[in-house]
């Protein structure tokens, strides 16, 4: 199989294991409403991140079941009422404790080093 086919099936199966990191990195700072997150996650990843809003409401609503995230409707400018999301305290430490083991340790410099070791022998 090509490299580009395997990089594909890998990318995948990482994207969707890191969409909950996404939607609460967005509600750390932000009150969305699901529709706006699609485009925002896209955004903030460099559109390697495309996710669809089916995806986003089954996340929002496992989290709200877990009482990570909190959602209250508000009216709306243009049309229907929005739901909006926002985390709660359970939420803010779930996702810090998360980047603390499994984001910040790309940042080690022995890690660090290694990925750029990596890159280097492919440019």
């Amino acid at each position: 199989m090509e490299i580009e086919n395997l990089l594909a099936q890998w990318e995948d199966v990482y994207k969707k294991g890191l969409l909950s990191f996404w939607i609460l990195l967005l509600l750390h700072e932000n009150e969305l409403y699901a529709y706006e997150m699609t485009a925002v996650i896209a955004e903030m990843s460099h559109q390697t991140i495309k996710v669809d809003e089916k995806s986003i409401y089954r996340a929002l609503k496992r989290f709200e079941d877990n009482q990570l995230i909190q959602s209250e409707l508000r009216k709306s400018d243009k049309g229907p009422p929005r739901r909006y999301f926002r985390l709660t305290e359970n939420g803010r430490l779930l996702l810090a404790k998360f980047c603390q083991r499994n984001i910040l340790i790309f940042q080690e410099p022995q890690i660090a080093s290694a990925i750029q070791k990596v890159i280097a022998a492919e440019e």
